[in-house]
């Protein structure tokens, strides 16, 4: 019963969320059904507010796992809905052991995980270099490496900004709009056989791909 009382919690969220994006924030999703409908799955994204994680997860539809600081659930009622929405809590960002770990974990469970190996935000609205501990990550694990690229959520809500600015459907572009491009599964084994500069360039351009595809979707 619990199982299926979280399930539905999940698609109430899901729903209202993505309802509220398309009308409040013009956002716009392409290539979902390239995200298998089950079993693992690790997304990876490029990093540029904090307004990704709710939005890709819009965009994947199915349920995502996301890795949080563990610092955003000592609120006991943020906790809860985060938890409750498939963070799962961490004591550091990037891919530290614990990250590698709980990810680890997830994956075998069969969980579609969310990670973003930039490791933080962008600070300029550029993607920035991939770190090397998503390579150990690919190394441990045999999973279908889905590439998704969101473009919009920099211009919205960057690092220097303390709210989002919205770009509503019912009017005008104002160049804040939002899109995700998901794209075709990769092979992890070539990838883990790959030598590790080679394999972190291909991927960031993977990601750069359907970024630029997510940038030419969006509204303006």
């Amino acid at each position: 019963m619990q199982d299926w009382l979280d399930y539905l919690w999940y698609e109430f969220v899901y729903w209202t969320t993505g309802t509220a994006s398309i009308f409040l924030q013009s956002f716009r999703v392409e290539g979902a059904g390239n995200i298998p409908p089950t079993g693992p799955a690790l997304l990876i994204a490029n990093h540029q507010s904090f307004l990704d994680p709710p939005l890709l997860g819009i965009a994947a539809r199915r349920h995502l796992t996301y890795l949080a600081r563990e610092t955003l659930f000592i609120n006991p009622v943020f906790g809860w809905f985060i938890r409750s929405v498939g963070a799962v809590p961490i004591d550091q960002e990037g891919f530290a052991r614990q990250g590698l770990k709980t990810i680890l974990e997830q994956l075998q469970k069969g969980k579609a995980v969310l990670v973003f190996p930039e490791g933080e935000r962008t600070p300029h609205g550029q993607m920035q270099p991939l770190k090397p501990g998503i390579m150990l990550l690919i190394k441990r694990v045999q999973t279908a490496i889905i590439p998704v690229g969101i473009a919009g959520p920099y211009e919205a809500y960057p690092r220097s900004r303390v709210l989002p600015t919205p770009s509503p459907l019912f009017l005008p572009p104002n160049g804040r709009a939002a899109a995700a491009c998901i794209g075709e599964p990769l092979d992890s084994r070539r990838y883990a056989s790959m030598d590790r500069e080679q394999a972190l360039a291909e991927l960031f351009q993977e990601i750069q791909k359907v970024q630029a595809r997510a940038e030419r979707l969006r509204r303006k």
